[in-house]
């Protein structure tokens, strides 16, 4: 299973009505910077470091909207988002754009409102467990504990896969991430 992180912008911001994107854009425009919604600290891809300055590949996609909409990197604020957080923070206009790991799906990309733009990073999803089991397969973990994220693509493919293999797993549901 493929999990794309994308970055997802409002229709407000460059959607499908001219008229409504432009009325965005303007309002953005107007408050001179631009608010991205980011993970709430993900090494590599959106952090505060040491001095509370963002750093990171989500951050840096951020910054470059903030250069193309004001010609200046720095007129960009952070909000840091859970899974769940994400698409309310987005369809609210808490945030202008959401720039985290997020699944493109179909059902996202039709029903919420939202435009995906682009991939900016592929991954995947598999198991860790400790090398004492020796587990070779994942048909091995019936009734097993599994730590997963609330809200995400990756808790859904979770209990696809265990039901369509007539298996059943304990969810420990981690918040952070």
């Amino acid at each position: 299973m493929i999990r794309i992180s994308v970055l997802a912008i409002g229709v407000a911001l460059l959607g499908a009505g001219h008229a409504y994107a432009q009325g965005t854009l303007d309002a953005v425009q107007k408050k001179g910077f631009v608010q991205c919604g980011v993970n709430t600290g993900l090494a590599g891809f959106s952090q505060p470091d040491s001095k509370g300055l963002w750093k990171g590949l989500d951050v840096d996609t951020c910054r470059a909207v903030a250069a193309a909409v004001f010609g200046d990197a720095s007129k960009v604020r952070y909000t840091p988002l859970t899974a769940q957080q994400r698409f309310p923070a987005l369809q609210s206009g808490e945030v202008d754009v959401l720039s985290r790991n997020t699944t493109w799906t179909i059902t996202r990309d039709t029903s919420l409102g939202l435009n995906f733009v682009g991939v900016s990073f592929y991954d995947g999803q598999g198991f860790m467990v400790p090398k004492k089991l020796n587990v070779k397969s994942a048909r091995q973990l019936n009734g097993a504990t599994i730590c997963v994220q609330p809200g995400t693509t990756t808790e859904l493919n979770l209990s696809d896969y265990f039901r369509a293999n007539r298996m059943t797993f304990k969810p420990v549901v981690i918040e952070k991430l």
